[in-house]
């Protein structure tokens, strides 16, 4: 199965990483404003888009590693999961991302790529400077 995956460094703590990945708050900031629910373990994130989605399992939590399972959303993101793995290394904190399990790989999986990249470095932005570019106030990048 193919997977997207990504990296970006900065110089924020783990400690702020991981609170931008686990609390609503932290999330709406970078990803998209429009997010709800419960960010604790086994509940359920739901991120709101124009398509109306996707609600997100949440499968791990812990001081280094964030893990979702999509159960709701684009079709083709249904099961996939979403993972988050930070590492401290050489004065930097490194978050590895991977969006895994794709079924297969589609112009809408490469644009999606290219979607995440933009996220993750509206990630380093909040974490380096208070400030996001969460949906709408993303990067707009068409596709087909």
């Amino acid at each position: 199965m193919p997977h997207i995956r990504l990296m970006v460094g900065t110089n924020a703590p783990t400690s702020k990483i991981i609170s931008a990945l686990t609390t609503i708050e932290g999330l709406s900031k970078w990803w998209t404003s429009h997010t709800t629910e419960s960010t604790d373990t086994n509940e359920i994130i739901q991120f709101r888009f124009p398509e109306n989605g996707p609600d997100m399992r949440v499968i791990e939590s812990t001081g280094s590693r964030v893990v979702w399972e999509c159960i709701n959303g684009v079709e083709e993101w249904v099961g996939t999961q979403i993972q988050f793995n930070i590492e401290e290394k050489d004065e930097q904190t490194f978050i590895m991302f991977k969006h895994a399990n794709w079924a297969e790989e589609t112009p809408f999986m490469y644009h999606c790529s290219t979607k995440w990249a933009v996220f993750l470095l509206s990630l380093k932005s909040y974490l380096e400077t208070g400030k996001g570019q969460p949906f709408p106030h993303d990067i707009q990048i068409t596709h087909n």
